[in-house]
C-alpha cells in the first residue's frame, strides 16, 4: 500500500486504464468489465480490477493536473509493479478543424510546467508517448474503424489563464488542443522505463467556445474507453 492507493500489489492490473474523473473510472468498470471489484476508494480515487474479454485490466482515475496524476502514476508504475497506463481523458481545441468528439493520439505533450524538472531535473519541455504502443492502438483503430487524429496536445498547469495564447500555440508547437496531465505521466513512464499513451475526446473549443456537459464528459466518450480497451 502507499500513501494514496489502498490496493494489495496483487490487486492491481499489470495494464491499468486512466480517467481523470474518479466516476468515468466507476462507469468503465460498470460498464465494460466482468468480475470487477473495487481496489481503491482513498480519498474518493476510485480504482477497480476486472477482466475485459478475459484481459485483466484495472481502471482508476488520476484526478486533475499534473501533481495529482504524478502522484498515481508514478505509485502504480514504482510499487505496484504496472507495465502500461493508457489516459482516457477530456481536451479543449485549439484549432476550429476538431469538432466536439473528436479523438485525439497523442503522440507528444508541450508543456511549460517544470514537473519534470523538479522530478528528476529534465529540462525538456516535449515529452513522447510510447511509440509501440501508438502503434497498438492505431492498429486496433483501424481494425474497430474508429477514426483517430494524430497530433502534439498542451499539457498546462492552469485551466483559468488570463493570458491564453492558444494560438501561438497552436501555430508554434502545433498543438491540437490542451489538457493537464500527460506531460507528467510521459515523463514518469521515460523515467521508470514503462509505457504510457494518451487518448483525448474534444469537449470544447477555444475557438468556436462549443463544449460539452460534465455529465456528457463523465459517459458519453464510449469511442475513446472502447479503443482503450480493445487495444489491450
Amino acid at each position: 500500500m502507499t500513501p494514496h492507493i489502498e490496493a494489495k500489489k496483487e490487486d492491481v492490473a499489470a495494464t491499468v486504464i486512466m480517467p481523470g474523473d474518479p466516476l468515468r473510472a466507476k462507469f468503465i468498470a460498470e460498464t465494460y468489465l466482468d468480475d470487477y471489484k473495487l481496489i481503491n476508494n482513498v480519498r474518493g480515487m476510485l480504482g477497480y480490477t476486472g477482466t475485459y474479454k478475459g484481459k485483466r485490466v484495472s481502471v482508476m482515475g488520476s484526478g486533475m493536473g499534473m501533481p495529482s496524476i504524478g502522484i498515481y502514476s508514478y505509485e502504480l508504475f514504482k510499487f505496484y509493479d504496472v507495465d502500461t497506463i493508457i489516459r482516457v481523458g477530456s481536451c479543449g481545441a485549439y484549432t476550429n478543424q476538431l469538432d466536439l468528439y473528436d479523438l485525439i493520439l497523442v503522440t507528444s505533450s508541450y508543456s511549460e510546467s517544470n514537473y519534470a524538472y523538479k522530478q528528476s531535473g529534465n529540462a525538456d519541455h516535449i515529452l513522447y508517448s510510447d511509440s509501440e504502443l501508438n502503434k497498438i492502438i492505431k492498429k486496433t483503430a483501424n481494425e474497430k474503424n474508429i477514426k483517430i487524429i494524430e497530433g502534439v496536445i498542451h499539457s498546462s498547469d492552469v485551466f483559468y489563464a488570463e493570458d491564453n495564447n492558444y494560438q501561438e500555440l497552436y501555430d508554434k508547437y502545433h498543438c491540437l488542443g490542451v489538457e493537464m496531465e500527460s506531460f507528467a505521466l510521459f515523463h514518469n513512464a521515460k523515467q521508470l522505463n514503462k509505457q504510457a499513451a494518451c487518448l483525448l475526446t474534444v469537449s470544447d473549443s477555444l475557438v468556436t467556445k462549443e463544449m460539452t456537459s460534465s455529465e456528457e464528459r463523465q459517459s458519453s466518450f464510449t469511442s475513446m474507453i472502447e479503443l482503450a480497451l480493445e487495444s489491450l
